[in-house]
């Protein structure tokens, strides 16, 4: 749950960054407002890049190779056990299918 709140808290950031950023733009005409646009957009995907770039440094932190090793293993005898009972099932049904011959 460590993981949501500093998502949250980083989306906070950035919105009350962009909030920061907005309050001290001096109003100006409409023929600069395309630039305002790029300048808007461009700021936009700086904190994009920066919460992603956040977002992936954490992950790689709390990614734990040992629990994923298990998690493999886990599915592979999993699935080697439910392929097993498949078969033994499908066997015992064609054999109740056919009857005594």
């Amino acid at each position: 749950m460590g993981t949501r709140y500093l998502l949250v808290l980083v989306l906070i950031l950035l919105v009350l960054g962009c909030e920061v950023r907005g309050a001290h733009v001096p109003q100006q005409d409409e023929a600069a407002s395309p630039a305002l646009l790029t300048q808007l957009q461009e700021s936009l995907y700086s904190y994009w890049g920066t919460a992603r770039s956040a977002a992936q440094e954490l992950y790689e932190k709390t990614y734990l190779t040992a629990m994923d090793e298990k998690i493999r293993d886990l599915y592979t005898k999993s699935t080697a056990a439910v392929s097993t009972y498949a078969g033994i099932f499908s066997d015992q049904l064609l054999s109740m299918l056919k009857g005594d011959q």
